[in-house]
């Protein structure tokens, strides 16, 4: 059988159990939610297969909200809110909850930041009593904030500096967003991590982590009956930030023209290129436009089936690797990225010129029914195994709901990821995919001398 046979016969599959799969699909588990006095947003989603709970805290705040000159700030309190309080000693918040057997961590976003502990159901009421603790009471001296910042100056080095993609990467988002705050590192640029000061980031903390900018989500062994005496008695009591700032954030003009970054190291030992696009988001879009974007990048490169991998990696045999993705979530707006890798002995202007032709062509054609058919059926698939894990569904509806989404816009995703026609995920393509609106960057090895 041809390999083109092969693939129709796949994309038929796909498409029998997409449709098959389609009442199922069809919605994501709605949770149930309810709203303290103090502003707190409450998010249940109940799973009785353990007697296990995530709880996770989402502060609508992340790097974009952070002071000019002060880049680094947002980041800073992953390390911080573990530090103490009046009740908890340095370190000891981890310490405990490792000691009654569960994890927790935190993470960073331009638009959030997250704090989370997975633990058995009966010790929830302790991890409650020590979140709302350091939601409103941390402390550090000044030689802890000092020492934190060297830590944080330290992991900017092994994770950023230390890696040529990373400081690629700092370099492509800043051209792509000279202004907008996207384009600043999560991380903070190294020059504005060793100026910040203790008063900055006790002003940033007073601000932003209170119960009316944050959102609990908890995830499991417990329905909103059982939780709510929990969270009234924990959190209830904290106050609110009286005139919370907006979250207003300085546009980029439009772009006049394709940007170039080359970016040389000796550590390289393979070239690539890779190529970002200014998008919409969930959080910009009007309609099912954000939907329609991601259908069409993930038949532009999403997969070993996509468009870019078929081309390049199989027919051509130019790369290694090919894809595109797209991150949509933004409440600001989104990017959409195109990445090669070349094989041995191929330049990265024939690599770049045929990545060219692949989105041309996807452009000027559109996609075939078969390839939407594929794309929903494989996104859907991707909705129904995030049911399988609290976890999962805890990040899915924190996050979104982080980023200026609603309730019905998660549950409902699936469904309007079917509802997309190929007429829709061409105009986003052919919208977004503009070489005008771009930057492209060439890693590459130090020159020989």
């Amino acid at each position: 059988m041809r390999k083109a046979d092969i693939r129709a016969l796949i994309a038929a599959c796909l498409a029998l159990i997409a449709l098959a799969s389609g009442a199922y699909a069809r919605e994501l588990p709605r949770p149930e939610t309810f709203t303290l006095r103090n502003g707190l947003q409450v998010v249940v989603i109940t799973d009785r297969r353990a007697p296990v709970v995530t709880h996770m805290l989402w502060y609508r705040v992340g790097a974009a909200d952070e002071p000019r000159g002060a880049s680094g700030v947002a980041h800073f309190f992953e390390h911080l809110m573990f530090k103490g309080t009046r009740q908890i000693a340095p370190g000891e918040f981890s310490r405990t909850i490792a000691r009654n057997g569960g994890d927790d961590n935190a993470f960073t976003s331009w638009d959030y930041t997250a704090y989370y502990e997975r633990i058995a159901r009966d010790r929830l009421d302790l991890v409650m009593r020590m979140e709302a603790d350091r939601m409103r009471s941390l402390r550090f001296s000044d030689e802890t904030f000092a020492s934190e910042r060297d830590v944080i100056a330290e992991e900017r080095r092994q994770r950023i500096d230390n890696n040529p993609g990373a400081v690629m990467g700092e370099r492509m988002r800043a051209m792509l967003w000279p202004h907008h705050p996207y384009g600043t590192p999560i991380i903070g640029w190294l020059h504005e991590i060793n100026a910040l000061d203790r008063e900055t980031a006790l002003r940033f903390y007073r601000t932003w982590y209170a119960p009316n900018n944050a959102i609990l989500v908890v995830a499991g062994d417990v329905d909103a009956a059982e939780l709510r005496p929990l969270v009234e008695r924990h959190y209830g009591r904290l106050q609110p930030t009286r005139d919370l700032p907006a979250r207003t954030w300085v546009q980029d003009p439009p772009s006049v023209g394709p940007m170039r970054v080359t970016h040389r190291d000796a550590k390289v030992r393979q070239p690539s290129l890779s190529r970002l696009y200014r998008a919409i988001s969930y959080g910009t879009d009007e309609g099912r436009e954000a939907h329609a974007l991601d259908v069409a990048v993930e038949i532009l490169g999403g997969s070993e089936t996509s468009r870019l991998y078929r081309a390049l990696v199989e027919e051509q045999r130019i790369a290694v690797s090919a894809g595109a993705s797209s991150n949509t979530g933004g409440l600001g707006g989104g990017s959409v990225s195109v990445y090669a890798t070349p094989v041995e002995g191929v330049s990265l202007e024939r690599l770049e010129a045929a990545v060219d032709e692949v989105v041309a062509a996807f452009l000027r054609e559109g996609p075939s029914e078969a390839e939407l058919a594929r794309a929903k059926s494989s996104m859907s698939a991707a909705a129904i195994y995030s049911r399988d894990s609290q976890e999962s569904l805890a990040n899915i509806y924190g996050a979104s709901l982080a980023q200026g989404e609603s309730i019905d816009d998660v549950v409902n995703w699936p469904r309007d990821i079917e509802a997309v026609t190929r007429e829709d995920a061409l105009a986003l393509a052919r919208r977004t995919l503009d070489i005008d609106a771009s930057v492209t960057g060439w890693l590459m090895p130090e020159r020989e001398e």
